[in-house]
């Protein structure tokens, strides 16, 4: 018992002593889920959502609740921001005015509603869901107005990623789940594909792909250009097609780490690559980074006492003191 009670004193000890400012100085890491609008950026960072100026400047932190946030979208006017949360412990669709508020809960159903964008109205929020399909490996898509009220399923058979087109004519969507996220480079049967969905004659095409196969997933259509993420190359970049002259053009070159999370402007394309965020400017051709940096209180990082039967699971000491913290408390 005395050496238990030693050991919870050091680690109590230790935590009392450990700089807490690496992620709150300086430029901030590990943000994700990134949404553009004309005049801000949206993004998910320790599981709430945020936003800043278009530029990265001034984040401030829109929610705050011990469920996770993901996926947020800016409405065409910029004015709302949809969501999925967990607030009430279910994932379902929520709104928020881009300048602050209550977030409103659209959706209701107990199976997973994952916010995919907005119709270009800007007036129901995209998302799909598996609420209907009787197997977890095909979700459908839906509408839901802003307002509230049923859900209106699309008559699409099965979709994950998509986006209406600026008229609303077509719909860009991936008709299987991504499965490379087990494998990277996967070439099997479920490759992820984007098709191309006439709304009014429900006809189908396809975005061509290169002899061998590759992975296409997250598309977002602006104006005659449909961005995409592809690995068709090796690692996942962004690429573009163009549905008149039906050109397929890479925009990106990265080879260490995979472009994840993209949302599109008018004239710029925001991505997360390697823990941080990126700005690819569509008339220029040019990409550069986003430096954000984050000032905030997080919870996770305050010195703190705990329960030391909670967390140990095996303990050393090293001759530095900070790293046998890690070492003690590697589930805090």
């Amino acid at each position: 018992m005395k050496s238990f009670l030693s050991l919870v004193f050091l680690v109590t000890f230790t935590l009392s002593n450990v700089p807490i400012n690496a992620q709150t100085e300086g430029v901030t890491r590990l943000m994700h889920s990134p949404a553009i609008s004309e005049n801000n950026i949206a993004f998910i960072y320790a599981e709430d959502l945020w936003i800043a100026d278009s530029e990265g400047k001034n984040p401030r932190r829109l929610t705050i609740d011990e469920g996770v946030e993901s996926n947020p979208v800016f409405s065409p006017d910029g004015k709302y921001i949809a969501f999925s949360a967990e607030y009430d412990g279910n994932k379902d669709v929520f709104i928020i005015p881009s300048t602050g508020g209550i977030p409103q809960r659209l959706t209701w159903h107990p199976s997973a509603d994952i916010v995919r964008g907005f119709t270009p109205n800007g007036d129901s929020v995209l998302f799909n869901s598996q609420r209907s399909v009787f197997t977890r490996r095909y979700a459908k898509l839906y509408t839901v107005s802003i307002k509230g009220g049923n859900p209106t399923e699309l008559p699409i058979p099965t979709a994950f990623s998509s986006s209406y087109s600026p008229d609303g004519n077509f719909i860009v969507y991936s008709p299987c789940m991504e499965v490379f996220h087990q494998w990277k480079n996967y070439r099997g049967g479920t490759q992820s594909k984007l098709w191309i969905y006439n709304v009014k004659t429900h006809d189908v095409k396809v975005i061509s792909k290169p002899e061998g196969g590759c992975n296409d997933y997250d598309p977002k259509w602006i104006l005659n250009n449909i961005y995409f993420l592809s690995d068709r190359n090796g690692e996942f970049n962004i690429y573009s097609y163009n549905t008149t002259n039906k050109k397929i053009t890479q925009h990106t070159f990265f080879d260490d780490f995979p472009v994840e999370h993209i949302a599109c402007s008018k004239n710029r394309v925001l991505f997360e690559q390697a823990g941080s965020f990126h700005v690819f400017d569509r008339i220029g051709e040019v990409c550069r980074d986003l430096p954000i940096s984050i000032a905030t209180d997080l919870l996770e990082l305050r010195p703190r006492y705990v329960s030391g039967n909670k967390y140990i699971r095996s303990a050393d000491v090293s001759p530095i003191r900070v790293l046998g913290l890690f070492l003690i408390l590697e589930e805090i």
